[in-house]
């Protein structure tokens, strides 16, 4: 018997016995002061009428004083005992019924299914990813609230501890193709090790925030150890290491000599300023623009008259040469070959990568970090003016926001974008819903970590290398489109029906990228698509 049934047996108890009570007491009063005898039945009925407010008057009016009193007496305590117990005992009891309740086990017979242990915001991509393919997922998830809610979102959720071996054989681990923990890195491998306990043929894939405690996860049995936090500082370093040196990392190799690659337009470039039409990039670099991010929103083909700002990330595809020669458009004219100085904000995982690849760059920068340790420059709160006074943020080429807060990058982004207006801002985000308030706020490159997390956690838990672009705002997939198959381009109508690109199409191992909307695609062919990822995962349920 829990605490509420407890509580609850107990008011019953008093409650009957204080109405016995009075019953005896009234059917005393009734013979001895009205002189009206009555039985013990008549008298429980008054008092059950009296407490419950239901009935009054049957017996009225008294003549001695006190049977008046008693009724007063009875009145008052009867109103108390009744109307003060709804909120206490009777409400709860009514939500809880009326309540979602969450279940603590599967359905019988699901097989095939990915387990998440447990519900975090850098799952969303992988969720997605699953569902655009077709492969059933169920959430482990501990708090009751958070569980709900995804329940009555549709989720298939599990209202268990992940670490527990009830919440995974709820989730039926055994029968699962994959089990996905997410949590912390403590929390991690015990949710391992309950799992080797449980299935030891599924597999398992880890997610650590510290790469050195990965091998910790690998002893306690996970299949797969992930660390998408320095894959996402590299590429917010590249977008700094793009703008003052002639190596272009980060492009997405298609065929022999034919690449993907997101582009920034950086403050003070040949090109920020003019329309995509008046900027003639397509004549000069002979390079086909499939996209472009305008502050977080991604258009695809780009309206010709749209303008080129500073911040703006343009997605092209060509040969090495033409996106190098690209590249030099986009890159700032002022300093160009100058190796300003950079601010990072934030040293932990994210922030430590980024100065590591910076050192092997041989580029200056400043560390800006509320914790003192030997590699910060300037102990202090990024959100706080002075302090960026101090970093020298106004003279400065460009600032990396590292920090694991949502709420304070984006705080953060106005306060440098108010210092500086010149200085480029590139910001991680922890959640993809707050990649467009950082754009909003004055960001010139944002990408969050649980886009990158989604994506590895799903090529991992779908042994698949279909996606071939973990690190950058835009999907690139690899894959087989039936739906396709003796169809033209043109007729398939990809870009209006997805929101994707088709930038080449790989038949008995020649990669063909010219492609018009007369172009056929045949069976067996591989597609290569572009796009966000809620795009390319609308293309895999389309033509997949």
């Amino acid at each position: 018997m829990d605490r509420w049934q407890r509580r609850t047996a107990g008011f019953v108890g008093v409650l009957t016995a204080v109405m016995l009570v009075y019953a005896v007491v009234y059917q005393y009063g009734m013979a001895a002061y009205e002189d009206e005898p009555i039985s013990f039945l008549h008298a429980l009925q008054f008092v059950v009428e009296t407490f419950t407010t239901t009935g009054y008057g049957a017996d009225s009016p008294w003549e001695a004083a006190p049977m008046n009193a008693l009724v007063i007496v009875m009145d008052t305590s009867g109103t108390v005992m009744i109307f003060l117990a709804l909120p206490v005992l009777v409400f709860p009891a009514l939500e809880d019924a009326l309540s979602t309740t969450v279940p603590t086990a599967v359905e019988d017979g699901l097989a095939d299914h990915v387990i998440i242990a447990s519900y975090t915001p850098r799952v969303e991509t992988l969720l997605d990813e699953l569902d655009s393919r077709g492969v059933e997922s169920v959430i482990v998830e501990p708090d009751r609230d958070r569980a709900t809610d995804l329940y009555e979102e549709g989720y298939d959720v599990v209202h268990a501890e992940p670490d527990s071996v009830d919440g995974l054989e709820g989730a039926n681990l055994g029968a699962a193709r994959a089990l996905v923990a997410d949590v912390s890195d403590q929390v991690d491998a015990s949710i391992v090790l309950t799992a080797q306990e449980c299935a030891e043929d599924v597999r398992i894939v880890s997610v650590v925030e510290e790469p050195d405690r990965a091998r910790y996860h690998e002893l306690a049995g996970a299949d797969v150890v992930l660390s998408p936090r320095p894959l996402l500082g590299e590429s917010l370093a590249r977008k700094v290491t793009t703008d003052v040196t002639t190596d272009l990392e980060g492009a997405v190799e298609v065929g022999e000599d034919f690449e993907i690659v997101e582009l920034p337009v950086h403050r003070g470039s040949e090109v920020a300023g003019s329309t995509l039409a008046a900027s003639g990039l397509r004549e000069r670099a002979s390079v086909n623009v499939i996209g472009a991010w305008f502050d977080g929103e991604f258009e695809s083909p780009p309206d010709p008259e749209s303008t080129i700002e500073a911040g703006t990330v343009l997605l092209v595809t060509g040969r090495e040469d033409q996106i190098e020669q690209l590249a030099d458009l986009t890159r700032t004219q002022v300093r160009r070959h100058a190796r300003g100085e950079t601010v990072v904000v934030g040293h932990g995982e994210v922030g430590k990568t980024v100065t590591a690849i910076f050192d092997e760059a041989g580029l200056e920068y400043t560390v800006v970090d509320r914790r003192e340790e030997a590699a910060v420059d300037v102990v202090g709160d990024a959100t706080d003016p002075d302090v960026l006074d101090r970093v020298g943020v106004g003279q400065a080429r460009s600032v990396i926001l590292a920090l694991p807060d949502d709420t304070a990058a984006e705080f953060a982004t106005l306060v440098v974008r108010d210092v500086s207006r010149e200085v480029e801002v590139i910001a991680r985000a922890e959640e993809a819903e707050s990649v467009n308030k950082m754009y909003r706020a004055g960001a010139d490159y944002v990408l969050s970590l649980a886009t990158v997390s989604g994506r590895m956690i799903a090529s991992a838990v779908l042994e698949s290398e279909d996606v071939i672009s973990l690190d950058t705002q835009v999907e690139v997939v690899r894959t087989r489109a039936p739906g396709l198959a003796s169809r033209t381009l043109g007729d398939a109508d990809v870009r209006a029906r997805t929101g994707c690109t088709i930038v080449a199409v790989e038949r008995d191992g020649t990669v063909y990228t010219d492609l018009g909307p007369a172009f056929e695609v045949q069976r067996g062919d591989e597609v290569i698509v572009a796009g966000p990822d809620r795009a390319t995962n609308r293309f895999t349920e389309v033509f997949g």
